[in-house]
């Protein structure tokens, strides 16, 4: 007689054939992005595991964002990773295996890696489209400040031209939102702030458009010097 502790481990492994199968036909070219999953009755019979298994192998997948299930429409693969970046890095940020300074330190060196990389790959659209960013934020609302440093970010990253730099940036900045109460703003809306992190807008800029990478290299740790700054003297106020 199997106990429930050998069930559960019997259910585990089993439903790793889920994910195995999933995987090898993505290498096969049978499945790829946005392609519909075999129903869980239809998995169950191939693999020859109960439906049960299959279910908590769809609810894993879903979980880590391979997959989007739809009620009544079935699951689909999507690669959607972005949240549960921001899921995990959350926790381990409340679980203190994460800290601000190393949060930081980490989207310094994202952001110069894709600078330089946005260098090389920038379209003429993206060109013109940070131009008319990088111009707006001279003269615009604090509100809207803040929308447009993120948009500026978030091209850049686009520019780049590499998924995975684009969605750890993406999971830092909702990480960022997420726990530090109101600093972008408080960064943002400092005049002194404004001027530095304006300046080093503008040389992003120029370096995307004179392929200057020196240049580039400057801009990012001139960017981040304030924002480092501004989190050391408000460290008291940053609640989890």
């Amino acid at each position: 007689m199997i106990d429930r502790t050998e069930e559960k481990g019997l259910q585990q492994k089993s439903y790793t054939k889920v994910i195995d199968y999933i995987k090898q036909r993505i290498r096969e070219g049978n499945l790829t992005s946005g392609s519909k999953l075999p129903a869980e009755r239809e998995l169950s019979q191939i693999l020859g595991i109960s439906r049960n298994s299959v279910r908590e192998a769809i609810r894993t997948l879903d979980i880590m964002g391979v997959i989007s299930s739809q009620q009544g429409a079935g699951n689909y693969l999507t690669g959607n990773f972005e949240n549960n970046l921001v899921e995990s890095m959350s926790m381990m940020f409340l679980l203190n295996q994460i800290n601000y300074q190393q949060i930081s330190q980490l989207r310094r060196g994202l952001e110069m890696q894709a600078l330089m990389l946005a260098i090389d790959n920038i379209t003429e659209a993206q060109v013109k489209e940070l131009t008319k960013v990088v111009a707006e934020l001279e003269h615009t609302t604090e509100e809207n400040n803040i929308i447009l440093d993120k948009k500026l970010h978030y091209t850049i990253a686009t520019a780049s031209q590499n998924v995975l730099i684009m969605n750890i940036l993406q999971a830092l900045s909702d990480l960022i939102d997420q726990f530090i109460v109101d600093l972008r703003r408080e960064i943002l809306s400092s005049p002194d702030s404004k001027i530095i992190l304006q300046e080093a807008h503008n040389a992003m800029m120029q370096s995307l458009i004179n392929k200057d990478k020196n240049l580039a290299y400057e801009a990012i740790n001139k960017h981040f010097g304030i924002i480092d700054e501004k989190l050391r003297d408000n460290a008291d106020r940053i609640v989890k």
